[in-house]
């Protein structure tokens, strides 16, 4: 599929392998949440400059001319995997999800309605208050265990806004890039890569045990290799095709998917409060998916309809104008025909014939400001 239906499904297929990692990292319980989120953003970002190098070599000057913006993103890469799977390790694989993805659209919306003034339409702001509506239930069907530690799920609460804020801010750097003529390749090469280099210290501190077992290393490699790798080139496409706050509302399918595989595969209990929570966030995917253009489509209607007003009546100066300069040129011509005896109706309609030197023949010429038919004779 092309277009943006095309970036819409590229997204969901992302949302999907994305909501597997929390459950592939309960399959390492020995290794740390920064080990497993360095192992899989970091192995993963390096790979996406890999298969990036000749794009980043033809975009060597742009990237240098947004050196900052690829700072900015290369951060927020490297703290996002940290925050992501740190939070997930203190409040459950359903509850880190959740709280880190559903965060992620406001701040992309945030984001674009500060730095590019691009106003938030109804539909964003309806999806959105579903899924945190959707992500608050969860929370709260999370606080009510009685095996949930308040301060472990307080500080997974706010890991998951961390994670959901860079997430957010890494999505609209490449996209912003993308918006400056860097193609997709060097714009996702550039900010994973060096975001992936900025992990690779935490690995090393931490990786060890990943090493210590055949299913551990398993793990950390599907998720670097799988939901990172392939996932992230995923995204690179549909953000071409959609803007980073639609992109970012389109992968709260990954909790919904993060939460079921924890009941069904971890063990994690949902209790119907939690259940009614999922639902919520999928009623927030179908408004987004039933009005998708909405999102990003209002402004730019709103600027095509002005530009079109605009346009309409520049033409219509300009035909005042035109009209204004024949009748000037006719009375011009009426005046001097007068004077050296030559009636208007001794002038042949329609245009002079050239002579050959791109001029009109004679003591006529053809003006262009009053159309092609009207034409002037010059007196010596």
């Amino acid at each position: 599929m092309r277009g943006r239906a095309g970036g819409i499904a590229a997204i969901l297929v992302t949302s999907v392998l994305w909501g597997t990692t929390g459950t592939a990292a309960t399959f390492a319980p020995g290794a740390g949440p920064l080990a497993i989120g360095a192992a899989a953003l970091g192995i993963g970002g390096l790979l996406q400059a890999a298969i990036a190098l000749p794009a980043l070599r033809r975009a060597q000057q742009a990237l240098r001319t947004h050196a900052g913006l690829v700072a900015l993103g290369a951060v927020a890469v490297a703290v996002y995997p940290l925050a992501f799977y740190s939070s997930m390790r203190l409040g459950g694989v359903a509850i880190g999800t959740v709280v880190s993805l559903a965060s992620a659209p406001l701040a992309s919306g945030v984001l674009e309605r500060v730095i590019e003034r691009l106003p938030l339409s109804r539909w964003w702001k309806l999806a959105a208050f579903l899924g945190i509506l959707g992500s608050g239930l969860l929370c709260v069907a999370r606080a009510g265990d009685s095996t949930a530690s308040a301060p472990a799920t307080a500080a997974s609460i706010g890991l998951g806004l961390v994670a959901g804020t860079t997430y957010a801010l890494y999505s609209w750097v490449v996209h912003r890039l993308m918006g400056h003529e860097v193609g997709r390749a060097a714009s996702m090469g550039a900010v994973f890569g060096a975001g992936g280099a900025l992990l690779m210290p935490v690995l090393l501190l931490t990786g060890a045990p990943l090493l210590h077992s055949a299913q551990a290393l398993t793990a950390a490699a599907y998720t670097a290799l799988v939901p990172m790798f392939l996932g992230y080139f995923l995204f690179g496409l549909g953000l071409t095709r959609v803007r980073p706050s639609t992109a970012t509302t389109l992968t709260l399918t990954e909790p919904a998917v993060a939460a079921v595989l924890a009941v069904l595969v971890v063990g994690e209990r949902l209790s119907g409060l939690g259940w009614t929570g999922l639902a919520v966030i999928g009623v927030a995917l179908v408004v987004l998916a039933l009005a998708p253009a909405n999102i990003e489509a209002e402004a730019d209607a709103l600027r095509l309809r002005g530009g079109r007003s605009g346009a309409a009546g520049a033409g219509d100066n300009r035909s005042r104008a035109d009209r204004s300069t024949a009748r000037r040129n006719r009375a011009g011509r009426s005046s001097a025909d007068q004077d050296s005896g030559v009636l208007p109706s001794d002038i042949p309609p329609g245009p002079v014939p050239s002579d050959g030197h791109g001029s009109a023949s004679g003591s006529g010429h053809v003006d262009s400001s009053t159309g092609p038919t009207e034409v002037i004779t010059r007196h010596p």
